[in-house]
């Protein structure tokens, strides 16, 4: 696992109107702050992907589709830097795989694409609210050679 990245798995509690599943919750040793809640989606065939934050975490959670979320470890200090790792994160109410909360901490490079279905939507809770004037984004484009990770074969665009 890339240095301090976290998996919870998530509970999907279903009962005959639907289901219900928790995310993230304040009293959880994963939680650290709250900056604000966001959805993101993106299209099958297209990576969003690549970028970085240094000041904010980021908590993904799946929540239609299926989502390939690929991470970069470039940090300096970082015991494990250089090392790719993906993650296959579902939507509930899948049960296999079950649905996870992603952590990634700030300077991990990271992005995704759609698998299995026409789209894939992402809930981030990050620890900062987005500043537009003085965004804490960084970016690399979807296939560069900075980062050593091939996208599959159907992934044929980004940004």
């Amino acid at each position: 696992m890339i240095h301090g990245v976290q998996v919870k798995p998530l509970r999907v509690l279903p009962d005959d109107r639907g289901f219900l599943m928790e995310m993230l919750r304040e009293d959880e040793p994963i939680f650290e702050r709250f900056g604000q809640v966001y959805i993101t989606g993106c299209r099958r065939g297209v990576a969003k992907a690549w970028h970085y934050h240094k000041l904010q975490t980021d908590h993904f959670v799946c929540v239609s589709g299926t989502a390939l979320v690929v991470l970069y470890d470039g940090r300096e200090d970082s015991p494990t830097r250089g090392a790719v790792q993906d993650f296959t994160l579902s939507s509930p109410p899948a049960q296999d795989p079950l649905p996870v909360l992603l952590k990634i901490p700030p300077l991990v490079v990271h992005g995704f694409a759609a698998i299995h279905g026409e789209e894939a939507r992402i809930v981030n809770i990050p620890t900062h609210p987005y500043r537009h004037a003085d965004p804490d984004e960084y970016r690399y484009p979807w296939n560069s050679p900075d980062i050593p990770y091939h996208w599959p074969a159907e992934v044929v665009g980004g940004g």
